[in-house]
């Protein structure tokens, strides 16, 4: 198995399992057949933030569920190592709850739709 490097941040109140991430994230990157050793990074934060970065980088004031940062937008990052280094996922917190709710599904399965969601958009495959 490829090395998969995965940094997850969550605000101290909220509760994830941080194994089912990583391991919806090593189930896509094998579905994909990506091979390199590969870094993405997971952040669970709550509406306030998720508002302050929805302006900032959408020119939307409003909260959402996911938000994807590429390293690659622009000029390629020239990293030193052989690592990919494919960007940032936000999750809003509230937001996951409130959908989960909503569909009757479990807070983490919410959580890892919205991560491989992101990680989809990060390696360039976009949803119409």
């Amino acid at each position: 198995m490829n090395l998969i490097n995965v940094l997850i941040f969550v605000e101290s109140r909220y509760k994830v399992n941080r194994k089912k991430i990583k391991q919806a994230i090593e189930n896509l990157l094998h579905k994909q057949e990506i091979n390199s050793p590969i870094e993405v990074s997971i952040a669970i934060v709550g509406d306030r933030k998720m508002r302050t970065l929805s302006r900032k980088y959408k020119d939307e004031d409003k909260t959402r569920n996911v938000l994807s940062f590429s390293q690659e937008e622009g000029d390629p990052l020239k990293s030193p190592s052989s690592v990919l280094r494919l960007g940032d996922i936000v999750i809003s917190y509230p937001e996951v709850i409130k959908e989960a709710s909503k569909e009757e599904v479990l807070v983490d399965d919410k959580i890892n739709e919205l991560v491989v969601h992101g990680l989809l958009h990060l390696l360039g495959i976009h949803h119409d």
